[in-house]
């Protein structure tokens, strides 16, 4: 049974931490004084604003920042600065006993896919994934994606809705959602946090890959058996795709439509879930609802 950290209140506490890849502090700033209009504390972990070669920190540097932030009874929630590359290079170190006695939330995406399976998979405990500090850059706080983290985090059930695609596969069923970066996800295959995903509702978006490589990965998702028995498919966003010199001749898309044929259960394509501005705050293990019609789509959080 998934159970569920706390729902923030004004005043309550929300570190910031990067236990992937570096960020500066001065990219951090808009998020830090937004999060503080909206009630709370911050308290902000010693890899925001460090630098270890590509990485915010060395290995032990950035899996103690994490450990610490973790183990903070005055934390409410941890909120990852950025993604990049890295959680999987630390997360065996993790202790989550003291998380289990004093939960919170974990926010983040891309990257962080490695946490939010780890905590459903090990821990047994809900997390969002949603966008990070750089979102809050540009008025980005402004927008409708950002201000879903803020109505996440105060306990409003998500319900969602995109326009149809010419790809879906009609239909509803409902599950507990799980997800996020395809890379990461078939990166945990054969690891102790992959993912269960019989009768789960799965979202996935990727970027910066070539069209070749997601055909790949969705191999040896199917081989896995990984697709078999979902409850639902949610496709994201697939942004800045790369081609080859000879073109593999699909879109990103196409391909996956190519894959999916042999599958009977629900499929929603262009989900506002990406690497893109157009990034709702998603709960990782808590059950929803995906219903996909011939004129919308529309995922919603069950109580």
């Amino acid at each position: 049974m998934i159970k569920l950290p706390p729902y923030l209140k004004k005043g309550d506490t929300i570190g910031i931490v990067c236990p992937a890849g570096f960020m500066t502090l001065e990219k951090a700033a808009t998020c830090i004084e937004t999060l503080q209009t909206w009630g709370y504390k911050i308290k902000l972990g010693k890899t925001l604003g460090s630098q270890f070669h590509y990485f915010s920190g060395t290995d032990e540097e950035r899996a103690s920042d994490l450990q610490e932030m973790l183990d903070d009874k005055t934390v409410h929630a941890i909120l990852c600065g950025r993604g990049g590359y890295g959680v999987s290079r630390i997360i065996d170190r993790l202790d989550f006993k003291s998380f289990k006695k004093n939960p919170k939330w974990v926010i983040g995406f891309s990257d962080i896919t490695v946490l939010h399976a780890a905590l459903y998979q090990q821990v047994k405990f809900a997390s969002i994934h949603s966008s990070m500090a750089s979102a809050f850059n540009d008025n980005g706080f402004e927008n409708e994606y950002v201000q879903s983290i803020r109505k996440t985090i105060k306990g409003q059930l998500a319900n969602y809705s995109c326009a149809p695609h010419a790809f879906n596969q009609l239909g509803k069923s409902s599950g507990e959602l799980i997800g996020g970066n395809l890379s990461l996800i078939v990166h945990m295959i054969g690891t102790k946090t992959v993912y269960e995903t019989k009768n789960k509702l799965l979202f996935i978006e990727d970027v910066g890959e070539y069209i070749y490589h997601i055909d790949r990965m969705f191999l040896q998702l199917k081989r896995a058996g990984f697709l078999d028995g979902l409850a639902g498919l949610i496709i994201g966003g697939f942004t800045d795709m790369k081609d080859t010199t000879v073109e593999f001749g699909m879109t990103v898309y196409e391909t996956l439509k190519e894959h999916l044929k042999e599958y009977q259960y629900p499929i929603c394509f262009g989900f506002p879930v990406s690497h893109d501005t157009a990034n709702y705050a998603l709960k990782v293990g808590v059950r929803h609802k995906l219903v996909v019609t011939k004129n919308k789509s529309v995922m919603k959080e069950l109580l």
